[in-house]
């Protein structure tokens, strides 16, 4: 029988502490989240034909490739046959790089998409597309000379041709800067507006003009070249009247249109002209709706991919946005963020998150909503969430935190509701933005009501802040001093008998004359003389925690994949904390 000495992914290197294997760490999940947002802005799309399957075909040699571009040349009936073996072999990379080396291939190709044979120009069009899936910047450039043509077909009565053409320019989007600015140049974005007017029955082209313009949104420089441009073309009320999904075609082009809408409320001036035209409110009935079926048991298959974007939209709107921007409308939506959030938990905990990360911008600085969420009696929900990880639990304390933030009523409707058992069982976790958002919440509980105070000495809450006092965090064990100190019941004091004397000991006497709660570790000792209490630090001498709510809303950047956590905006000064916890 052996044992390992030691167990890999657990053991810290040699010579290496903890803390800086945490950062190692963390730095490489960086790298990693960076990846997969490089691979989200170059998605591509396969638009097979209705004769086509997508089995891989065998990888065509470059002979064979030479050979075929070689028939096309010549004048014959059999062109459709090689256009087609042509089509099917450019799908492997190495022949795609063949074709595009070859002379006048490229020149071949775009004659027959400009000419006057519809069909050849359409399987023409089809092996363009096959080389719009190429990642090789090269093959993107080669396919330049196309896309005039590719613009002027959509304007055509071909729905096939034209869903074809949205494809191939989606694909050819993200490959590179000069395509994106040729194609601006060229009026992409008048072209994508007149092909959605005219072709507002076919939803499958819809479906396609959103995918393109999605593509182009998500240009690092979108908000400075491409996010005006499609403001100021009127895009964005089409986008909106497709919210609506069709319940013979699908989600679809609903999905499509809601991501370009995410995309566009991640720029300041996307922001502020979507909320003036009534995106929010569009966004925000078509949240609730979905709600509404989701919480009577209705959830049809692919629902989470609407109302992801959706809720990005909603959130990015809120939060750069004036207080109060719901008006009555938010009182609709705080069950319906609730009903996703409980469904989507056990299949899309990210989907919850962000759900609560919705009620967190909508509760930030709004008092009206927060007694909202009291009077629905939404709270109990949320704090059976507490326990998920994930980030679900810390965005749901600092909805809970611009709760208790609002009045003595509120502190006193949560503590009824059950939030300092809760409260409890967070400081126990090991997440340390965790703790430190229950000591913020349980801060601001105890302070507007004693009750809760009493209650949390009752659950052993004394035993517990002193031992998140051994926390690494500095200003984690300042605010649980703080609350010792300051704000909680003191127990009675235990008495010791000795056979020679009866002495007293006072809770933290002995710790308080040399090392104040406030020291860090490997400070040198204070001067303090022996029994005078330890001098809290600045930022708890007010006796309150500094309201955190309006640093609390955040916007997700264009560049952000569906799970990963939101970017928080710079802090700002806290406001002046409520009369009542003066």
């Amino acid at each position: 029988m052996w044992r390992l000495s030691s167990v890999r992914h657990k053991a810290v290197p040699q010579g290496r502490s903890l803390e800086e294997f945490k950062l190692m760490r963390r730095e490489h999940e960086k790298v990693l989240r960076s990846a997969r947002k490089d691979n989200l802005l170059v998605s591509k799309r396969l638009l097979l034909c209705e004769d086509e399957d997508e089995t891989p075909m065998d990888a065509a040699s470059g002979d064979q490739v030479v050979h075929l571009v070689q028939k096309l040349q010549q004048s014959g009936q059999e062109k459709e046959t090689h256009l087609k073996a042509l089509s099917g072999s450019l799908r492997n990379p190495s022949a795609q790089t063949v074709f595009i080396k070859h002379e006048n291939s490229m020149h071949l190709l775009v004659g027959l998409l400009s000419g006057s044979q519809a069909q050849w120009r359409l399987l023409a069009l089809q092996c363009l597309h096959e080389l719009s899936q190429s990642h090789q910047p090269n093959v993107t450039l080669a396919c330049v000379p196309a896309t005039p043509y590719l613009l002027t077909y959509l304007s055509g009565q071909s729905t096939k041709l034209t869903e074809l053409c949205l494809y191939t320019l989606g694909n050819l989007c993200p490959g590179s800067d000069v395509v994106r600015d040729k194609l601006l140049a060229q009026g992409i974005i008048p072209a994508l507006k007149n092909c959605m007017e005219s072709q507002r029955s076919s939803l499958a082209v819809v479906e396609a003009v959103g995918f393109t313009l999605s593509q182009l949104l998500q240009a690092k420089d979108a908000a400075e070249k491409i996010t005006p441009a499609v403001l100021a073309s009127g895009l964005p009320s089409l986008l909106r009247s497709v919210l609506s999904p069709d319940p013979q075609f699908g989600l679809a082009p609903a999905i499509e249109c809601a991501w370009c809408l995410h995309y566009l409320t991640c720029s300041t001036v996307g922001s502020s002209a979507l909320r003036a035209d009534g995106t929010l409110s569009r966004c925000s009935s078509l949240l609730v709706a979905l709600g509404g079926a989701v919480s009577k048991g209705t959830k049809e298959e692919g629902m989470e991919l609407l109302v992801w974007p959706l809720l990005r939209s909603v959130g990015n709107l809120l939060s750069s946005g004036p207080p109060g921007a719901m008006g009555s409308q938010g009182g609709d939506l705080l069950p319906a963020l609730c009903a996703l959030a409980r469904a989507f938990l056990p299949s899309h905990p990210a989907l919850a998150r962000e759900s609560a990360w919705v009620l967190n911008n909508l509760t930030a600085d709004s008092s009206e909503l927060c007694t909202a969420l009291l009077d629905l009696n939404l709270v109990p929900e949320l704090i059976q969430l507490l326990p998920f990880s994930q980030g679900i639990n810390t965005m749901l304390l600092r909805v809970l935190g611009n709760v208790a933030h609002q009045t003595k009523r509120s502190c006193s409707q949560l503590a009824r509701a059950g939030l300092v058992p809760a409260l409890c069982a967070t400081l126990r976790m090991s997440e340390p933005d965790v703790v430190a958002l229950s000591l913020e919440v349980l801060f601001m509980l105890v302070a507007g009501c004693p009750q809760a105070a009493e209650e949390f000495v009752g659950q052993n809450g004394v035993a517990l802040l002193e031992a998140v006092q051994y926390n690494g965090d500095g200003e984690i064990r300042q605010r649980a001093a703080h609350l010792l100190e300051h704000q909680l019941p003191a127990p009675p004091t235990t008495t010791y008998q000795h056979t020679s004397c009866s002495t007293t000991y006072p809770r933290s006497t002995s710790w308080s004359t040399t090392y104040p709660r406030s020291t860090p570790p490997g400070a040198p000792p204070t001067s303090t003389p022996p029994g005078a209490p330890p001098t809290p630090p600045a930022h708890l001498l007010e006796h309150h925690l500094p309201p955190q709510h309006t640093s609390w809303s955040t916007t997700y950047p264009p560049s952000t994949p569906p799970g990963a956590p939101p970017t928080s905006t710079p802090p700002v000064a806290p406001p002046t904390p409520p009369a009542h916890l003066l």
